[in-house]
């Protein structure tokens, strides 16, 4: 792959669009504040809006998670301005933070094991005073920047030089080892797939994709075998089982997923109405307030309502693909797509485990699920992805300096 990569956007018109574009590093707050798009801002926010009604409705009925929603519209607001204030840094701030970041991370996933906080089953957690955070979530966007950076300081990867991309693979596994570790087999696969996705439109040559893909399938069974506890066996089992339409424990593994498709399935085209389900207000689903929120939307608002939510998804996806494949640099370009593929794999992991179509593995949705950490992530990647769009013109040298 060129240096232009995955955009086919040529220095010609990098220049061009210099040279008649104001810049934006130049204008003031509110002059910058007017031009960020806000159409992609609003949708964004209307999502969220609508996870913290599907929250109020999933547990309004239940005296102890009835206050969840309101805990979550503070972090909402917070995350926003927060989201606002990170779309205005210009790259090179990004590209500067990028490693401090990833060190930072992993710090915190050291933390993690020698102090954490379990819950779940799974020791995943920090306690920093009254909130507890998880530092997995962060690793996403962390080895995102990371390896945006590490590929902008090579300035010209060649595909056909595996060597180039051992130290982009370095950086994802030490992280994914580390929350592996907790475990979080849900996490770290979405880490190593996003990571993936970054080390791929840097380029990669057929043959080493190829590899990969053998290693990858051959690498199962023994993982499944020897890698996995036994619990994450037992879900893959209960996922298997479902999928080729053999008897499960409707008590055990199950039980949620089968909850879930009860709740879907009830919802039918139209939705029974907000507040009006069944399943949501008597509380059947376990975490539907988290993992399994949307069988809450399926419920209330039915098929229209889901597919709603997803056309949503999609709008916000592949606006910020095409704003990704728009910047200048090796670092805004690697950079927001895979903040684009850390959202992608969120969704795509969540949507998959609750119709049974992936085995349950702990994934929130985003701007919908309950969550601080998995919000502040969420609208950081966001953040990102503005902050791409609105410096796409912003040239950065292997130290960051335009």
């Amino acid at each position: 792959m060129n240096r232009e990569g995955f955009t086919g956007f040529s220095r010609g018109e990098a220049r061009t669009r210099t040279a008649t574009s104001l810049s934006f590093e130049n204008q003031g707050v509110l002059e910058k504040l007017m031009r960020l798009p806000w159409g992609f801002i609003l949708l964004i926010a209307a999502m969220a809006l609508t996870g913290i009604a599907m929250l109020y409705s999933s547990a309004h009925t239940n005296p102890i998670e009835a206050h969840l929603w309101k805990l979550q519209l503070v972090r909402l607001v917070i995350c926003f301005v927060m989201m606002i204030g990170l779309a205005m840094l210009p790259l090179s701030w990004w590209m500067r933070l990028a490693f401090p970041a990833y060190a930072g991370t992993l710090v915190l996933l050291v933390l993690v094991e020698l102090m954490g906080v379990t819950g779940g089953g799974a020791q995943r957690w920090l306690q920093v005073g009254p909130v507890a955070v998880q530092p997995s979530e962060f690793a996403k966007l962390a080895v995102t920047l990371a390896l945006a950076r590490y590929y902008q300081m090579i300035l010209q990867p060649q595909t056909g030089r595996i060597l180039v991309h051992l130290g982009a693979l370095a950086i994802i596994l030490l992280p994914a080892a580390l929350i592996f570790k907790q475990p979080d087999f849900g996490t770290t696969l979405a880490l190593v797939a996003s990571g993936g996705v970054v080390i791929f439109l840097a380029g990669l040559s057929v043959r080493i994709i190829t590899a990969v893909i053998v290693g990858g399938v051959a690498s199962v069974w023994p993982v499944y075998q020897f890698v996995l506890a036994p619990y994450q066996r037992e879900r893959v089992d209960t996922f298997l089982a479902q999928l080729f339409g053999e008897s499960t424990n409707a008590l055990g593994e199950s039980y949620q997923i089968e909850q879930g498709k009860i709740a879907i399935g009830a919802g039918g085209f139209n939705g029974r109405g907000f507040l009006q389900g069944i399943q949501s207000q008597q509380d059947y689903v376990p975490e539907q307030h988290t993992d399994f929120i949307l069988t809450v939307i399926a419920e209330e608002f039915g098929f229209l309502g889901s597919t709603a939510l997803l056309v949503g998804f999609a709008v916000l996806l592949g606006w910020s693909l095409y704003s990704a494949a728009r910047s200048v640099s090796w670092f805004g370009r690697l950079a927001s797509a895979g903040a684009v593929a850390t959202v992608a794999f969120y969704i795509v992991f969540n949507v998959g485990m609750v119709l049974g179509l992936l085995p349950v593995v702990g994934m929130p949705l985003p701007l919908i699920s309950y969550g601080g950490t998995a919000m502040l992530t969420t609208m950081a990647c966001f953040g990102l992805i503005i902050a791409a769009h609105m410096h796409r013109d912003e040239k950065l040298t292997a130290r960051g300096i335009f």
